[in-house]
């Protein structure tokens, strides 16, 4: 069962929720449908890798630990 972190786009309140397999999670406090989900300091302990690429292509050159191109910013 992972909990995930969302704040409500529209009364801004952050929140945590277990969410099961088809669930749609829903601001607790305003009741909003649509919250987004935060990336949760979890992920970083844990070791999920996260990609973002703004350009959609790879180069290949960097840190596999943590994709950066400077390694001296993560080692």
């Amino acid at each position: 069962m992972p909990i995930f972190e969302y704040v409500c786009d529209k009364c801004k309140n952050e929140f945590e929720v277990i969410v099961f397999k088809d669930d749609e999670p829903s601001c607790p406090v305003c009741g909003d449908k649509n919250p987004t989900k935060k990336m949760s300091s979890f992920g970083f302990s844990v070791g999920f890798k996260f990609k973002a690429s703004s350009s959609g292509s790879d180069s290949g050159s960097g840190c596999s630990t943590c994709g950066s191109s400077n390694c001296s910013t993560c080692h």
